[in-house]
């Protein structure tokens, strides 16, 4: 099950309205209309709100967490947080950096990406069609996700097993550190852009069949 987060995709939620929270309450619902344990999977920033959610949701019913070329939090880090961290240098192609190509509303609460910059920083292995469809649904990102802290524990989300799926050639950020900066399972290297769901799905899939099989051992267990 692939959700729209609120403001995102077909989700008509005005970006000025939505919060960290209305995020991780969406996972929430969409986690519970499943039967069983689930695994939850985030792309980029999103691997904040799957942490907060799974803090949150009934002990046991997440099974696994994956992080892909996401940022991975530690309790009260933030997507932006965690760029100072880390700080990367221009892509020695493009000269520019992903928050370098950030483009602020005049009032500073959400924000939209150059969509000259975009090919190279995040789909340069991409299709053009592919490439043509991410441009055409990018849309605005609201600021107040990304500089809302995560409050997570070691009872709850540190103890559900983690994955780390590192975009190895990635020229939107280096995640190289973020990928061991919280324990995980298991950390895999993919050969991709930013965007691998685009570029190589299949050996995408594979890892994520890797992972599932995994989870479901850890659940048998």
């Amino acid at each position: 099950m692939a959700i729209d987060l609120p403001g995102h995709g077909q989700d008509s939620t005005p970006i000025a309205t939505v919060t960290f929270e209305d995020y991780v309450n969406k996972i929430i619902d969409a986690t519970n209309s499943v039967q069983g344990p689930v695994i939850l999977l985030g792309h980029s920033s999103g691997g904040t709100p799957i942490a907060q959610a799974a803090e949150w949701l009934t002990s046991g019913k997440v099974a696994s967490l994956v992080f892909l070329d996401a940022f991975m939090p530690r309790n009260g880090e933030t997507v932006f947080s965690i760029v100072e961290k880390y700080p990367n240098k221009p892509d020695e192609n493009t000269g520019a950096t992903l928050a370098e190509s950030v483009i602020l509303s005049p009032d500073k609460k959400s924000s939209t990406l150059d969509l000259d910059k975009v090919q190279e920083l995040l789909y340069h292995d991409c299709s053009e069609a592919d490439v043509a469809f991410a441009k055409a649904n990018l849309g605005a990102q609201p600021m107040i996700t990304q500089l809302t802290p995560v409050s997570v524990s070691e009872e709850n989300y540190g103890a559900i097993p983690k994955f780390y799926i590192l975009c190895t050639e990635a020229k939107d950020f280096n995640k190289t550190q973020i990928s061991t900066s919280v324990a995980c399972k298991k950390v895999y290297n993919l050969q991709s852009s930013h965007s691998p769901f685009f570029s190589m799905p299949d050996k995408l899939l594979q890892k994520l069949n890797d992972i599932y099989e995994q989870s479901m051992v850890i659940v048998a267990d």
